[in-house]
């Protein structure tokens, strides 16, 4: 989950990117402000990194933790 002129969501996607090409694991970034009820779950947290629907971190990527669940 991102958010539009996140500097701190821009960061977590280019390291999502990074880590899911390293790994060949599809991934998407959806806008938080694009749903009220996303923006009501997220918007406060963003950016918000979900594994199969699952909240797994939000603010910041955890490599290793992140490396560690989609292997």
């Amino acid at each position: 989950m991102t958010r539009q002129g996140c500097h701190a969501c821009g960061l977590a996607e280019a390291d999502v990117e990074r880590i899911c090409t390293d790994l060949g694991v599809p991934w998407s970034a959806e806008d938080v402000d694009e749903d009220p009820e996303l923006r009501a779950e997220y918007g406060d947290r963003v950016p918000v990194i979900l594994i199969d629907d699952v909240e797994h971190g939000y603010w910041k990527v955890e490599e290793d933790r992140l490396r560690t669940a989609l292997a």
